[in-house]
């Protein structure tokens, strides 16, 4: 009974606090509209907020509750629930210095870290920072100098009142999709293990380019010995033939949480059509019950090539149709005028001969 009354008087506060917060918004519209001063309505509204920690709905995902996040950082509810982080929201900022950066690498892989904090059930992604460290074509890892940077950085940020604390790490997978290898596995279990929340985000620079979208996504790695349940069939993603392999062995270990175009990816548009006609060689020549499968996939893949082929050439027609027909109306308008222009003088010539 106690605990229901509690819920009622927290729901009525919270109600009352809603109708204050709503009655000054329409005092100062009201004061706006007669054309009279707004300022009295807009001081009382704030200190009203103030007095009430009333946080405004625009800024309230910034604000960071120093004490809120030790207390879930202690508490620890992650470690109960392997699932109990169920998607990742990243601010525009951080989203574009990730993929900049991606994008900077070009086919060699780059990695940075993520500063954030806990929302519930959601890790909130505020900001990001590029680690210097030696990727390849296929791999990433941060070496001593890398560990040294972050541990600068991130005492440099709390001097100067950015609290937020590091909660994952991210890396580009340049032309071969988003999904974490038996590296990257090893790497996120490992600070899973040592400086949880922790996230892994990858981004695919190239298809990000190629689709008009961030093609991006957020994974954790379950604990040891745990076996997920059977889950339903995620969105398909496709995977390079030398990658496949790599891919199966540590599926099953990562939980994924809920990103002219022709000209500049021409290089990774025709390696994904030689994939294409490998994995199709690679099913004629075996003959298995796995067949029908193996070929719905190469299907799949072709599909989304296509489309992805699909979507540049529609972007290119558009900026012809947008630019180039003007330039062209423009260019032949000017070349009437010189015509007509050459014509009169001509007559005129005549006319004084």
């Amino acid at each position: 009974m106690p605990n229901n009354n509690t819920t009622r008087i927290n729901s009525l506060e919270e109600r009352n606090r809603y109708l204050m917060f709503t009655v000054f918004q329409l005092l100062a519209r009201l004061e706006s509209v007669e054309g009279q001063p707004s300022s009295s309505a807009q001081i009382a509204q704030r200190n009203w907020m103030l007095e009430n920690s009333v946080a405004d709905s625009i800024d309230a995902i910034f604000k960071y509750d120093k004490e809120e996040q030790q207390m879930i950082r202690n508490v620890k509810p992650w470690e109960k629930d392997p699932h109990y982080f169920k998607e990742v929201k990243v601010s525009s900022i951080a989203l574009l210095k990730m993929v900049m950066h991606a994008r900077s690498g070009g086919n060699i892989e780059v990695m940075g870290l993520m500063q954030g904090r806990v929302d519930a059930n959601t890790l909130i992604v505020i900001d990001s920072f590029a680690l210097p460290v030696e990727g390849t074509e296929t791999r990433v890892n941060a070496q001593a100098q890398a560990y040294e940077f972050m541990t600068n950085y991130s005492e440099g940020c709390e001097a100067v009142g950015r609290l937020e604390k590091v909660v994952g790490w991210y890396h580009s997978h340049p032309g071969y999709g988003c999904w974490l290898s038996g590296i990257d596995v090893s790497t996120q279990a490992l600070n899973q293990q040592f400086q949880e929340p922790f996230v892994a985000i990858v981004i695919d620079p190239i298809r990000t380019i190629s689709a008009g979208k961030v093609d991006i996504g957020a994974f954790r790695t379950y604990p040891k010995g745990y076996k997920p349940p059977d889950e339903p069939q995620s969105e398909y993603q496709t995977i390079p033939l030398n990658k496949i392999e790599d891919f199966g062995v540590h599926c099953k270990q990562v939980n994924t949480l809920c990103s002219n175009r022709l000209i500049t990816n021409s290089h990774y548009i025709t390696s994904q059509v030689y994939d294409l006609a490998a994995k199709l060689e690679q099913i004629g020549n075996k003959n298995s019950s796995m067949f029908g499968e193996k070929l719905q996939k190469a299907v799949k893949d072709g599909e989304k090539l296509g489309c992805e082929v699909l979507h540049g050439m529609i972007v290119h027609a558009v900026k012809n149709s947008l630019f180039s027909s003007c330039s062209i109306a423009k260019l032949t308008k000017e070349n009437d005028q010189t015509k007509n222009l050459e014509k009169d003088q001509s007559e005129s010539n005549k006319l004084e001969v």
